[in-house]
């Protein structure tokens, strides 16, 4: 019975316990907070995206970082092979819009807990309060653990499963990066991803709270044309900072590295299913049956009420104007205002407000295959640590499961 130290409660950790449990090793999983799952526990706004129900070929186009890397991963532990390992725990899911994998219950707690059970089942020895100091080896091959007490667990198989820096409250505090460097690993450029974008102008804060709903956006480089970086469609929500919601957490993994070379250029069309034409003409009809109502009132059906005040004055034209006096092109300044609504980025929010890690232990340096390092003989890494990323919509924690199952699944292969 092979003795495999797991470093990390977490999704990926407590999966690859598992599994090297129910392969017959002998198993201690290390989690240095009160309790296991304490990450998992935040997804999802506390529901929990186990996973998306897309086709499996179609989860590597959703990965931001080294792709190619999880093909033998994701095929060997699929999104579908995700729903019926948690159906299986007793777990019933649904999907939702855009193919998002939930618990019914909308609790990730539930998640967690049969995650909890079935390492009680497999007889995973789980150790709460308990920090890993380092990861031993000898020879080019691990020896065990040695813990911030001073004890030592001796093993033949030890995985890192520490997660990243985000969120650094819940225990992802980098130890990992840190005993994968101290083996000879190499450590790649960590940076938040997932996360909210700041803006240059003041008008998020006086907008912050509002969420716009079915909305499109364009970002571009702040010259040369119109060249789009970035295009999306879905929701966006004003913050004290800048712009955040689904959108901009997408755009920020994606263009994060782009925006520390430089400002970006944000274009917000607000009326996505219209027009430039067909907007003007919907203006007309309006302000003509407005009659001789003020401006601000007379677009109180085509804006949320906080919208509208700032878009008449990035028009320069002032919210009491009686519809009688505007000019063709006023209207037409408000019409284009409403179709490019310009604000200008100028970075990321930093890794505590991150939702993920971008970078992480370089993946050439690992073994697609197994999840064992190249470099020491019974190390596995699997999670976030690595450097591997996705965007939004179930597919971090995919990878969480995929390479958890993959390391834990490769430990009764070892000679």
């Amino acid at each position: 019975m092979k003795r495999v130290v797991v470093i990390g409660g977490g999704a990926a950790g407590m999966m690859a316990a598992i599994w090297c449990a129910r392969n017959g090793s002998q198993v201690t999983l290390l989690e240095q907070n009160e309790k296991l799952g304490k990450k998992l526990f935040l997804t999802g706004k506390g529901r929990c995206n186990i996973t998306n129900a897309c086709d499996v070929s179609d989860l590597f186009s959703h990965v931001i970082s080294n792709p190619k890397f999880l093909y033998s991963a994701f095929y060997g532990f699929s999104n579908e092979d995700t729903a019926a390992f948690f159906n299986a725990l007793g777990l019933k899911t649904r999907v939702e819009r855009g193919n998002r994998v939930f618990p019914c219950s909308d609790k990730s707690s539930d998640v967690i807990r049969v995650l909890q059970q079935e390492c009680e089942r497999q007889g995973v020895a789980v150790r709460l309060f308990t920090k890993a100091a380092d990861v031993l080896a000898s020879e080019g091959k691990v020896t065990g653990v040695k813990l911030c007490s001073g004890e030592t667990l001796p093993a033949e198989a030890v995985i890192v499963a520490t997660g990243g820096l985000s969120y650094s409250s819940t225990g992802s505090t980098g130890d990992g990066y840190r005993m994968a460097e101290k083996l000879g690993h190499t450590v790649t450029a960590l940076r938040p991803g997932l996360t909210g974008l700041l803006v240059r102008e003041k008008t998020p804060s006086i907008l912050q709270g509002l969420t716009l709903k079915n909305t499109a956006v364009e970002i571009t480089a702040p010259s040369g044309g119109k060249k789009k970086l970035y295009q999306g469609f879905g929701e966006l929500l004003f913050t004290h900072y800048g712009v955040s919601g689904p959108l901009m957490l997408t755009a920020s993994s994606l263009l994060g590295d782009r925006l520390a070379e430089g400002a970006l250029v944000l274009h917000i069309d607000l009326k996505p299913a219209l027009s430039a034409e067909q907007l003007d003409a919907r203006l007309l009809r309006d302000f003509e049956e407005a009659g001789n109502a003020n401006v601000k009132n007379a677009m109180a059906h085509l804006l949320p009420k906080s919208m509208i005040p700032v878009l008449l004055t990035a028009c320069g034209i002032p919210q009491e104007e009686k519809i009688n006096q505007l000019t063709k092109r006023e209207r037409r300044c408000i019409a284009d205002g409403m179709k490019d609504f310009c604000l200008t980025l100028t970075g990321t929010r930093d890794m505590e407000e991150a939702i993920i890690t971008r970078g992480g232990i370089c993946v050439d340096e690992v073994d697609p295959s197994t999840m064992e390092s190249r470099l020491v003989k019974g190390l596995y890494f699997a999670g976030e640590i690595l450097d591997l990323d996705a965007l939004t919509g179930g597919f971090n924690l995919q990878i969480a499961w995929s390479t958890g199952c993959m390391a834990g699944n490769q430990i009764d292969s070892m000679d």
